[in-house]
């Protein structure tokens, strides 16, 4: 028996989240029946983490079990012709450690929310950009996110009815930038609640908006309720960006995908 670690990309339009769901197709289901496909064997495939139904994923790293006499590296070229367009294998290999676990064993994970900020929606990225028509400010943006860096209780920014042993976080990274039309809201942190990110977000646009101000976020992270934080952003906008592992790194990984030598 030998361990599988894969890193995955999908678009997540067409699927009801990573996990799966008896209400539709979710990524999980669709990885697993391609496996069965390439192994014969019914196969536990395990994540870093869910991503909800729409949500994106740039790199999300699985792992699972196998008799499979299949070279690691392999399976991300053989996955890949049973797999819709949507979903891609972007790497494939042995895992670090017989204990390796791809949500154990997350040291960080990285998140980018995208917004297109026009008068007009785009027809090309309408499924994974929230458009917003009112101007926005960067700055404000930006004095929203430095508040929600360190160590907080962020039960306020968890949907309502979801059970986590703790709901005390780290975020190491908080920034909002911009390139021309669009602007990425770019968090890294120790672990993240059930819409965490998403009611961040929401919450400081309607800072960039001018409805709201700091304010908000000093009152929601000093008194955690929901009632104190802002709406829930869509999913659309949302990927899964990075995951940082103290034996790998899902950044480098995707780097070596490139056929440009330097």
């Amino acid at each position: 028996m030998k361990r599988i670690v894969l890193v995955i990309e999908y678009r997540g339009t067409n699927y009801v989240g990573w996990q799966v769901q008896p209400n539709g197709v979710s990524v999980q289901e669709v990885l697993r029946a391609a496996l069965k496909k390439l192994t014969g064997e019914d196969i536990s495939l395990h994540a870093s983490g869910r991503t909800d139904s729409g949500v994106h994923a740039r790199a999300q790293v699985a792992h699972f079990d196998t008799e499979s006499r299949i070279p690691a590296d392999k399976f991300a070229f053989a996955l890949n012709t049973y797999l819709p367009k949507d979903i891609r294998v972007k790497a494939s290999f042995d895992a670090p450690s017989p204990d390796f676990h791809s949500r154990f064993s997350v040291r960080k994970k990285h998140y980018r929310y995208t917004v297109l900020n026009t008068l007009h929606d785009s027809a090309m990225s309408f499924d994974r950009a929230l458009h917003i028509h009112y101007p926005l400010d960067l700055q404000k943006l930006n004095e929203a996110a430095a508040l929600f860096l360190g160590e907080h209780d962020f039960a306020a920014f968890k949907a309502v009815g979801t059970k986590s042993a703790t709901t005390v976080r780290t975020v190491y990274r908080a920034e909002w930038s911009r390139e021309g039309d669009l602007l990425f809201f770019d968090v890294a942190g120790s672990g993240f609640l059930y819409n965490m990110v998403r009611i961040m977000v929401g919450t400081m646009l309607r800072i960039g908006m001018g409805y709201d101000d700091v304010s908000v976020i000093e009152k929601a992270l000093s008194d955690p309720h929901r009632e104190n934080a802002g709406d829930t952003a869509p999913a659309h906008g949302l990927t899964l960006w990075r995951v940082e592992y103290g034996e790998f790194d899902t950044e480098a990984l995707l780097e070596s995908n490139s056929l440009q030598k330097t």
